[in-house]
């Protein structure tokens, strides 16, 4: 009797050790993208950079810490109420550890309170809208990604001088909107006249184009529409066929974009803006490194999105190496927070008040070259992350 007691509680313990001992071997992470719809493209190339981060990080191994890494990946199609019953079940179902993404800001914002629900890290790459890390923030919320005011105060450096009349034309959602506001905030010197938004998915832009058009048409001055737009179709190329820089003097200003997109840059020689990343700007050895592997994987350069997933990947890493490889969010939290990481943009820091990743960004002249399809972004000067003044706009 006695004996058989003794084999039952071994048993008993044994099934109670096994969840925990199986989990202590792996860190799920699940990366969530908007696999189909308008943002497909980024999505993919956020994929294919997280998960050549994690090569490059870990040498090869996909180990940290003796923890085998595994990647679960989900689509959100770029709907909110997708992407939020999708976070949902990875932290729920799948039992992930840490989550990654996702692509639209819409998305993200209703994907934050999960991460809260479940006190697990979610490190939000490469949604921008600045309240994911503003007043719709928790302390679960990291973002490598960069943020709206990083856009807008990077272009603003670049555009914002005195004589200039300057209005925006933005996709009227989050992303968008957040865009607008925050770069308005930084126009100290130019005329801000006007704020157009057309929704994502919009075919014809003739008429909110008009609209700019009434409003600049006899503005003295040099005359700029700066363009926050995500997803296809773009309106550069109606920009360019209305001819409103030959018939009004107005000219056209954006940030980077994926290189499908930024071959309609190619009809606008000379066009400035600000970046976050284009392959041929940044010189350390992980651009080099994920520059080089690209090439040789995909006989293509990495794009826009997908040093984002490089840099998220990478932070995760680190940060696991910093916790031994424990994945519990009372562990990650104060290992990430300011956290220094090096990045194929350079070094990134997450801000310790809102965990926002400070980065460095890229003021650009395009240049039409032959051997590029698209508008190459040639650097006029990196502006460091210490000259951004990047507002804290969470409530903690």
């Amino acid at each position: 009797m006695q004996r058989r007691q003794l084999m039952a509680l071994a048993v008993l313990a044994a099934a109670i050790a096994a969840p925990a001992f199986s989990q202590s071997k792996e860190v799920k992470i699940a990366v969530i993208a908007s696999k189909t719809g308008p943002l497909e493209a980024y999505a993919k190339q956020t994929i294919v950079g997280f998960n050549m981060g994690l090569d490059y990080a870990t040498g090869g191994t996909m180990m940290v810490a003796g923890k085998k890494l595994v990647v679960i990946e989900k689509d959100d199609q770029g709907k909110p109420d997708v992407g939020k019953a999708a976070l949902a079940a990875a932290y729920g179902d799948d039992k992930a550890d840490i989550a990654v993404g996702p692509t639209a800001s819409p998305v993200a914002l209703a994907m934050l309170p999960v991460a809260e629900e479940y006190k697990k890290v979610l490190l939000v790459e490469p949604a921008v809208a600045d309240s994911i890390t503003g007043d719709k923030w928790n302390k679960y919320i990291f973002r490598t990604g960069r943020n709206s005011s990083q856009d807008a105060a990077a272009n603003a450096a670049a555009l914002d001088k005195p004589g200039n009349v300057i209005a925006t034309l933005a996709n009227d959602n989050a992303f968008g909107r957040d865009g607008v506001k925050a770069f308005k905030e930084y126009i100290k010197k130019g005329k801000f006249v006007h704020e157009e938004y057309l929704p994502a998915g919009t075919t014809d832009f003739t008429a909110g184009l008009q609209r700019l058009v009434d409003k600049m048409k006899d503005q003295p001055g040099r005359k700029y529409v700066w363009v926050v737009w995500a997803g296809a179709p773009s309106p550069f190329s109606k920009f360019a066929e209305l001819e409103l820089q030959k018939r009004y003097g107005i000219e056209m200003a954006t940030g980077g974009n994926i290189l499908p997109a930024m071959v309609a840059y190619k009809q606008y020689p000379g066009m400035e803006g600000a970046l976050y990343y284009y392959f041929g700007i940044p010189k350390n050895k992980v651009n080099e490194w994920l520059v080089a592997n690209h090439y040789k994987q995909f006989k293509a350069p990495p794009d826009f999105f997908t040093a984002g997933g490089m840099s998220a990947a990478i932070a995760v890493v680190e940060a696991l190496k910093k916790t031994n490889g424990d994945a519990s969010a009372a562990k990650l939290i104060p290992a990430m927070e300011g956290m220094s990481f090096e990045t194929p943009k350079g070094k990134m820091t997450f801000r310790k008040e809102d965990h926002q990743a400070m980065q460095d960004m890229y003021h650009f002249k395009i240049k039409n070259d032959p051997a590029f399809a698209w508008g190459v972004p040639e650097l006029v000067r990196e502006i460091p992350a210490s000259e951004m003044a990047i507002p804290i706009r969470n409530k903690r």
